[in-house]
């Protein structure tokens, strides 16, 4: 069994979601964002999604942008972002997913990257710029090395068409909550509810939502409606208002009350 399948099946067996914070790998530096990562992780994260930074992130928002920016003006690059991976890897068993865009990993060579990222102990990848139809040949070099490729479902994906994704990737199904890029949020989307249990009947890949997943009541809103939540942008803010001195732990001390409104109780 995978990890990603692990972490899923003992989620639902615990009858808790599986908790997915994002790093923005290089930001504010690659050391700091490992010690984000092992943080999140010792903070009661269950999975983690790595994000490479790339100058033209059409998913992402002002906060994720932002971080993109500066991540690129510090040296990030997809080389580093695979080799914090490894370093991240080396202290904790908990899924890795690199989320990036399509470009580097096409000029990297979708075969070796597969095989580098399964090397440095990735479970997964996120391309939200390459659509299902159009993915074969990274989804067979992901499959011959033992890595799922994530799609991506949105509000406005047609139900016969959920089922199509889903059958073109595995792990699980990212399911965006909203019409729109990432970013906090103070509220869930009106009709979150009747969207996933759409992605339910759907297909039968376990639904992970994320853009705008910003609170513990967030979290504790999608009990019973999706078996995981991911987080990124709140997570951003807390660390850039918070002092140098304790910007990990206030990021790490969120990550901790989402994963206990993750309980479900």
């Amino acid at each position: 069994m995978s990890r990603i399948a692990a972490a899923f099946t003992d989620a639902g067996a615990d009858g808790r979601l599986v908790i997915a914070p994002y790093v923005a790998l290089g930001y504010p530096d690659m050391p700091t964002s490992v010690a984000l990562a092992r943080a999140y992780v010792d903070a009661g994260a269950n999975m983690l999604e790595l994000g490479v930074p790339f100058s033209d992130p059409i998913a992402d928002g002002p906060t994720i942008q932002r971080a993109t920016q500066r991540a690129l003006a510090e040296g990030a690059t997809l080389t580093g972002c695979i080799e914090a991976a490894a370093t991240i890897r080396a202290s904790t068993d908990a899924p890795l997913v690199l989320m990036g865009y399509a470009n580097p990993f096409l000029q990297w060579g979708y075969e070796d990257l597969a095989r580098d990222l399964r090397d440095a102990g990735v479970d997964g990848l996120i391309v939200p710029d390459l659509l299902p139809d159009d993915n074969e040949e990274l989804a067979l070099a992901c499959s011959a090395h033992g890595l799922d490729v994530i799609p991506l479902v949105a509000p406005t994906t047609p139900s016969d068409r959920i089922g199509r994704v889903a059958e073109r990737g595995s792990g699980f199904l990212y399911c965006v909550s909203l019409t729109g890029v990432t970013g906090r949020r103070q509220d869930l989307q009106t009709g979150l509810a009747a969207f996933l249990q759409r992605v339910g009947e759907s297909a039968a890949l376990p639904r992970a939502v994320g853009f705008g997943i910003s609170t513990p009541a967030h979290v504790r809103a999608l009990c019973g409606q999706a078996e995981a939540a991911i987080m990124a942008s709140a997570l951003i803010d807390i660390f850039d208002a918070a002092p140098p001195s304790k910007a990990v732990a206030r990021a790490a001390a969120q990550v901790e009350a989402m994963a206990d409104a993750a309980a479900c109780r």
